[in-house]
């Protein structure tokens, strides 16, 4: 018999829902357009598969990306995408309420610009910050550490088999990103434990908050560090005391190793706030904010394309101007506005 949440996962109206999130933006694709072409026949064919458990993920579809660092991206195919969507629907909300305040990546509500303001706010009231990230977090991400963290709140079998489906079917898919690395009580077969999360899933962005929550609490309950936020694998604790924030460091590295994860080394560093916080493509200060010069000259690099293409009909104006709103938008939360005139101006007068 399904349980009462596996039902609620399958109901029409959750699959429609999740057909529309996992459309959203996409409408004009060729494979969301094929689905939507005979939607109901696809959501009724979903439906039943999950409903009798013969539902199989398909394969990945992988490129690359380069900016701000190179990252392999795995898309899922889009009748996938729609029952991760259909699974957060119902799975999310228990761990939502779980999750600390100051964890802000792929929640509603939160984002980038709202971490960077609660990173100011946190350096207007302290002296010294201490900033960690991860190695390789979602090649690293080790399956049998997830499946444990997941079934602390997921108590139905059949919504534990669909977990289980989607996590094998990334198993394995950046093993060429992971490098080997050996924790304490290792044996040879270490190796062969499945790990990793596929970049680009919902299902992926999710439960890599799931994965880090328990951390999360441990730094806020066990460490009492009130000063505390994260974003995917970029942590930031605040402090008066250098001394109290080396010995956290200490704590974290010996906690996340428990999780198969390790920090890089050389970044996490104590440092004084009043000297600038880099923090997700800025540079935050107590009184102000600027724009990584790196991120200016990717954009600036990436403006002269966009330009190029649209005077040679590659691309239409609108496209180059979401271009330029999309990265306005972004810099807009930094002091930038010297700098939104001297980019944007170039690109045109060097076409005049």
């Amino acid at each position: 018999m399904l349980s009462e949440a596996f039902q609620q996962l399958i109901a029409w109206d959750n699959l429609l829902e999740a057909w529309r999130k996992a459309a959203r933006g996409k409408r004009g694709r060729a494979a969301t357009a094929r689905f939507e072409h005979q939607l109901a026949d696809h959501l009724l064919e979903l439906q039943d598969e999950l409903r009798t458990q013969q539902y199989r993920p398909g394969h990945y579809v992988h490129f690359h990306i380069h900016e701000p660092k190179l990252r392999k991206i795995s898309a899922a195919p889009f009748r996938d995408r729609v029952v991760h969507h259909a699974l957060c629907n119902v799975i999310e909300p228990w761990f939502e309420r779980r999750f600390i305040a100051d964890s802000y990546a792929n929640r509603l509500g939160k984002g980038t610009h709202r971490a960077i303001d609660r990173l100011q706010e946190f350096s207007q009231r302290y002296r010294y910050v201490l900033r960690l990230d991860i190695v390789k977090h979602f090649p690293s991400v080790d399956h049998a550490v997830l499946r444990q963290t997941l079934a602390r709140v997921i108590r139905q079998d059949d919504l534990l088999w669909l977990v289980d489906a989607i996590l094998a079917s990334g198993a394995g898919v950046l093993e060429d990103d992971y490098a080997m690395v050996w924790f304490p009580g290792d044996d040879p077969l270490a190796v062969l434990r499945p790990r990793g999360l596929p970049i680009g899933n919902l299902t992926s962005q999710f439960w890599s908050n799931c994965y880090l929550d328990p951390f999360d609490h441990f730094v806020k309950r066990e460490l009492r560090c009130s000063a505390y936020l994260r974003y995917v694998d970029d942590f930031a604790l605040f402090s008066n005391s250098k001394t109290e924030l080396w010995a956290w460091k200490q704590a974290m590295v010996e906690r996340l190793a428990a999780l198969r994860l390790t920090i890089h080394p050389h970044s996490a560093q104590v440092i004084p706030v009043a000297g600038g916080i880099p923090w997700l493509g800025f540079i935050v200060y107590p009184t102000h904010r600027r724009v990584k010069a790196r991120n200016v000259c990717n954009f600036a690099r990436r403006l002269r394309t966009r330009w190029q293409e649209f005077c040679t009909g590659e691309i239409t104006f609108a496209e180059f101007d979401a271009s330029v709103q999309g990265w306005i938008e972004h810099v807009r939360y930094a002091d930038t506005w010297g700098l939104r005139r001297h980019i944007l101006g170039r690109p045109l007068r060097r076409s005049a």
